[in-house]
């Protein structure tokens, strides 16, 4: 709603296209794009005749091409900052028109646009709109958004004449803040190039003081219609993606090649890329957060008994309804009906031209009232006009009357959902009587939710009926699972857990805030609240929450420690040239004006009276201009400037700049003496030559001994079920590595009865906090606290507390500790296995140097060690290996033992064909310190050793 508005363009061979009620006043620069496209084309105006076939050919080649589409954006207490950059190249001969098309969220709002042409930088300026022209362009929005295919978007779109063979590039910024629907925060971004892009990168990094829950990344979705988000999303993140997280932090980046996008859309529109989280919170008076003098309190209790809804359902059965409208509005009633719970009570309204009611009363939730009403909606049939105030006036009657009669109104939530597809057509078609109407039958003490279904509802209507009545309202789409869309806005409403919601904070030391009156709080939402501090040296900051709920009246009060502090986090806000002085933004007073202007609008929206109207129009527009926002009453006007430094340097478009890493912001929102997340890293190539300390294939043991420059190998032939302790330094390093065996039939002809192969490596990491990992073939699982599961087919990076784990799809899986040990774990798929074939693991040490000098276990005991060969005819090489027609045979000296071994080539896995080494027999008997008993671990995470300090047996 809010992010409309207009813009002036004044650089000549600019033009903008108008959509989202961006209308560019260009009359002179319209006449030279007609003139360019005359002169471009001169195809027919030569004597050779070009075959059609040839003509489209050459179109093709010459269509503009996108050369970067690059998205980042910056989520900081659930405030996202975005900012879309867009290369375009004119490849033809002539001038061509290039255009720039963006979808963004219905809630954000623009806050700068700027165009690179050549030399030249077009730079956006937001000013004030010229008063006559608001009404219209309010207008011509709405439609602008209805006409639109996705809800809760609208298309920004620019076009320009560029000179053949010359660039464009444009940068488009907007901010939003991020509405708890169903327990989740939802960033959605808009990956729709509408080409094949060379460099494609979306880049989005969270930053939650109060510490990230449940963050996950959805399949690339083509509707915003997902349906009721009742279960977790199972397609699993789109191809590329890489997630690195820790407690506070998370960075998600998808970066999908040419191939990776044609496998998606090979029109270059491939959805929306979506990341979904929540957040850590406490119990009690919620999270209040203050910088530099504004404060921001998100309120979002939980566990609380559920409130009793009084609900009418009222039903458009009109003669447009036929059809599949009808069939799939009917199936979500029959779902729904079944969600009430016993202490609810309901009633059902079907209308047309006529009003036809269920029952005279609201009756309770008993299984023969649901069957009951479920057949009554069966019968509905389509016919007639629609009556939307006479249905609306009866709704509101049967609820009056409930409550009246009942006296519940304190102990119980009333609702209306109201459900059509068209406008009134029958009875009261005027939409300032509807509403009028509607608000002195409510009184303020019942919401109305609305569902518009279709592109013929007057939604415009429904959004005010929504807006005046403490309600919601959703487009549904019918060339969607409109039942799905159904049953998803009913679930965020069916658990109503507070009513009469009053935030108090002491009214000397707080001005300006937002809304503190909420009718009611439903479960999975949240009550957002921003102000100012009148004294930002302030230590604590009184608050105070009233509320009911369905057993007591509810009084929460608290001293919040108040840690005002000033840092700077730069973030991808207004694309401006560095260097200009400007202060860096303050994310919650960004915020704090970002839901004042909402509040601004909507009761500019609501109000009747003309001075009123025009006082809260002259407020919006003040705060808008001063914090650089794009509404109906803001212009934005491109300036031209001479670019002085390259466009990466200048404006960031190249895939390092526009947001600084975590550092800077993680410490200002976690303190200093915390370390901030690793930093996103490329999974291991699977082919990278990692080491040769190893355990892979039946198992085969291969132990370097890199200051000796020899490499010894030896078997081990466990049984299937047997838990091999292969790293244990949990005295010391605080790290333990087991590895499970399983079996499998060994190949014709082979000399042993039966293979075995590790098929789970499991990692317990000790310190600095307890993590565990457990690794198979087809997932990783990660548990410190907050439990992860990684697929194996994916590739993914995560980070947490020290740890960090990558995985490279179907290669192999990265466990890097603390920074100093670094284990490689391969993965062994079969298509089409052979009976002796199993998908298994390898284990490599990668990297050693963080276990201490104490490590144990059938690799860990030789890390650091010295070895030397005796026993050769002649002085040993470097590295020694037999001479052709010399002894095969030596002694190995290492840790005081001296041991037989054989010359022997080992084919291993980690890059390299073979590995020349020195082989002991015998179940490396001599070699390894004790026996084989020894090295059987009782558990999977069992970190006790046999051999040297360790702990108990147990977690």
């Amino acid at each position: 709603m809010p992010s409309g508005g207009s813009v002036l363009v004044q650089p000549p061979g600019l033009t903008m296209l108008p959509l989202l009620g961006l209308y560019f006043a260009l009359p002179l620069c319209a006449g030279l794009l007609e003139e360019a496209r005359s002169w471009g084309d001169t195809s027919d105006q030569v004597g050779l005749r070009i075959p059609r076939q040839v003509r489209l050919l050459q179109r093709l080649k010459a269509k503009p091409l996108m050369t970067e589409f690059s998205v980042k954006s910056t989520i900081i207490s659930r405030y996202a900052f975005t900012t879309v950059a867009c290369r375009m190249l004119n490849r033809g001969s002539g001038d061509q028109e290039v255009t720039f098309q963006m979808q963004i969220p219905a809630a954000a709002f623009i806050t700068n646009f700027t165009v690179l042409i050549g030399d030249t930088v077009y730079q956006g300026e937001i000013t004030e709109r010229e008063k006559r022209n608001g009404d219209k362009v309010k207008e011509k929005r709405n439609k602008t958004v209805e006409d639109n295919g996705e809800k809760g978007t609208e298309t920004f779109r620019a076009s320009v004449v560029l000179p053949s063979k010359d660039k464009a590039a444009f940068l488009l910024s907007y901010e939003e803040l991020l509405q708890r629907r169903l327990g989740k925060y939802e960033h959605v971004v808009s990956v729709r190039p509408q080409q094949l892009v060379g460099r494609l990168t979306v880049e989005v990094t969270v930053l939650e003081r109060s510490g990230i829950a449940e963050l996950e990344v959805l399949g690339l979705q083509n509707s915003r219609q997902r349906g009721s988000g009742r279960g977790p999303d199972d397609s699993g993140p789109p191809p590329s993606t890489v997630i690195n997280q820790n407690e506070t932090f998370a960075k998600v980046v998808f970066k999908p090649s040419v191939v990776q996008q044609a496998k998606i859309a090979q029109n270059g529109i491939l959805g929306d890329f979506i990341v979904r989280y929540d957040v850590n919170r406490e119990q009690s008076i919620g999270d209040i957060q203050v910088l530099d003098g504004y404060f921001v309190h998100y309120f979002a209790p939980k566990d609380l008994p559920p409130l009793p809804k009084n609900v009418v359902f009222v039903l458009d059965s009109s003669a447009s309804m036929v059809g599949t409208k009808l069939r799939q509005t009917k199936d979500a009633l029959f779902t729904i009906l079944h969600d009430l719970r016993p202490q609810d009570h309901f009633n059902i309204v079907g209308f047309s031209n006529r009003i036809k009611v269920w029952k005279d009363h609201l009756v309770s939730v008993t299984p023969n009232s649901i069957r009951d009403g479920k057949v009554y909606i069966h019968h509905m049939s389509p016919s007639g006009g629609t009556d939307i105030n006479g249905a609306l006036q009866r709704g509101i009657q049967l609820l009056n009357d409930y409550v009246a009669h009942n006296d519940i109104e304190d102990r119980s939530v009333s609702l209306v959902v109201f459900l059509t597809d068209g406008k009134p057509t029958v009875g009261e078609t005027h939409t300032l009587k509807i509403l009028n109407n509607t608000r002195e039958a409510t009184r303020g003490r019942i919401c109305i939710f609305t569902v518009g279904i279709g592109a013929d509802v007057d939604f415009k209507l429904l959004e005010k009926l929504s807006l005046e009545n403490c309600g919601l309202t959703r487009r549904v789409h019918e060339e969607h699972d409109a039942r799905a869309q159904l049953i998803g806005f009913y679930d965020e409403i069916r658990t109503p857990l507070l009513s009469d919601i009053r935030v108090d904070y002491p009214p000397g030391l707080v001005e300006r805030a937002t809304r503190t009156l909420f009718p009611n709080y439903f479960n999975g939402s949240e009550i957002v609240i921003a102000g100012k501090l009148v004294d930002r040296a302030m230590d604590r900051l009184h608050v105070e929450v009233t509320a009911s709920n369905s057993k007591k009246f509810v009084v929460l009060k608290k001293d919040v420690p108040v840690e005002p502090r000033k840092v700077g986090i730069d973030v991808p806000q207004s694309p401006r040239p560095r260097g200009r002085g400007q202060e860096e933004p303050n994310h919650l007073e960004r915020l704090w004006s970002y839901l004042t202007l909402k509040e601004l609008l909507s009761a500019w929206l609501q109000s009747f009276e003309e001075p009123e109207r025009e006082r809260l129009r002259q407020e919006a527009q003040a705060l808008a201009v001063n914090h650089r926002f794009l509404i109906p009453f803001t212009s934005m006007t491109l300036k031209s400037a001479p670019r002085t430094e390259t466009p990466e340097a200048a404006y960031g478009m190249s895939s390092a700049s526009v947001a600084t890493g975590p550092e800077t912001v993680m410490q200002s929102l976690r303190g200093t003496h915390l370390q901030p997340g690793p930093a996103v890293k490329k999974p291991y190539n699977p082919r990278i030559k990692i080491s040769k300390t190893s355990a892979d294939g039946d198992p085969h043991f291969v132990v370097d001994f890199p200051l000796s420059n020899l490499t010894v190998c030896f078997n081990i032939d466990g049984e299937p079920g047997h838990i091999l302790r292969l790293v244990s330094d949990h005295a010391g390093s605080g790290v333990t590595v087991n590895g499970e065996l399983i079996g499998a039939p060994a190949p014709p002809n082979g000399h042993k009865k039966q293979r075995t192969y590790f098929r789970t490596i499991t990692i317990l990491v000790n310190k600095p906090e307890r993590s565990y990992l457990e690794i198979t073939p087809s997932r990783v699982i990660v548990d410190g606290g907050d439990r992860l599961v990684l697929p194996c087919n994916q590739s993914v990076v995560v980070g947490r507390r020290g740890l960090e784990v990558s995985v490279s799809a179907n290669a192999n899986v990265t466990v890097t500790i603390r920074g100093t040990v670094a284990f490689v774990v391969l993965l062994h798929l079969y298509k089409k296995p052979a009976p002796y074939q199993r998908n298994h693991l390898g284990f490599y040490i990668a990297d050693g140097q963080g276990l201490s000098g104490n490590c144990h276990g059938l690799l860990g005991q030789f890390l650091n060690q010295e070895a030397r060969l005796t026993g050769l005819s002649k002085r040993p090489a470097h590295p020694p290996v037999p001479e052709a027609g010399e002894r095969s045979e030596a002694v190995l000296e290492v840790k005081g033992r001296q041991v037989p071994v054989v010359w022997k080539q080992r084919r291993i896995y980690n890059g390299e064909e073979q590995v020349d080494c020195w082989f002991a027999r015998n179940n490396a008997a001599g070699l390894l310190d004790g026996e084989y008993q020894g090295y059987l671990a009782a558990h999977p995470f069992d970190s006790e050793t046999a051999f040297g300090p360790g702990p108990s047996r147990g977690l």
